[in-house]
């Protein structure tokens, strides 16, 4: 049976201890509610998914989204526009985190690093995350301060910096910045 996961705006739980724990056990999605760093993939809380993460597994039919507003079960399209209404650079941020799962890496919140995503090899508490992904649409294009921030980030933390844009067809470059010291 698919996971139910309850919508909540801008995230959705899932209620369901086991569900949860299988989720966060297959891939690291998510984050257990009132556990900051989860040492094992077994807890018995709610799992909280963001929007992206929701998406994700919704696409991949992982999950099933019911929305208690609506009293019903949300579309992809519908989790795609609810994203677009909350950032215009939603569907970027999207294409990018399905891009690095795709390719077999965990991503989670860059938030503490100030950028979109921390990416790992292996998962949290398994190793550091080598990487951090700011993504930044084509159209608004790389400005040098971009670049300043993002050697001097990568340096500070010992991680290689990737700045992702997503042209118009959904093509995908990635751009890395090694800070160098003469």
């Amino acid at each position: 049976m698919v996971p139910e996961a309850e919508f909540l705006g801008d995230r959705a739980i899932v209620w369901n201890a086991e569900d949860g724990m299988r989720l966060y056990a297959d891939g690291y999605f998510g984050q257990p509610v009132g556990i900051r760093k989860p040492k094992s993939p077994v807890f018995d809380k709610p799992l909280e998914l963001s929007l992206v993460e929701c998406t994700y597994l919704l696409e991949q039919e992982r999950i099933r989204v019911h929305d208690p507003v609506t009293d019903r079960f949300l579309s992809l399209e519908e989790m795609m526009s609810t994203g677009l209404k909350r950032s215009e650079d939603f569907r970027d941020r999207y294409l990018v985190y399905k891009h690095l799962r795709e390719r077999n890496y965990i991503i989670k919140p860059g938030l503490k690093f100030g950028t979109d995503f921390a990416v790992y090899e292996k998962g949290p508490g398994l190793d550091h995350a080598p990487f951090l992904v700011h993504v930044i649409p084509q159209r608004k294009g790389v400005l040098p301060l971009d670049i300043v921030r993002a050697g001097r980030l990568a340096s500070s933390v010992r991680k290689k910096f990737i700045i992702a844009t997503v042209k118009e067809n959904g093509e995908i470059v990635y751009y890395s910045f090694v800070w160098f010291r003469p």
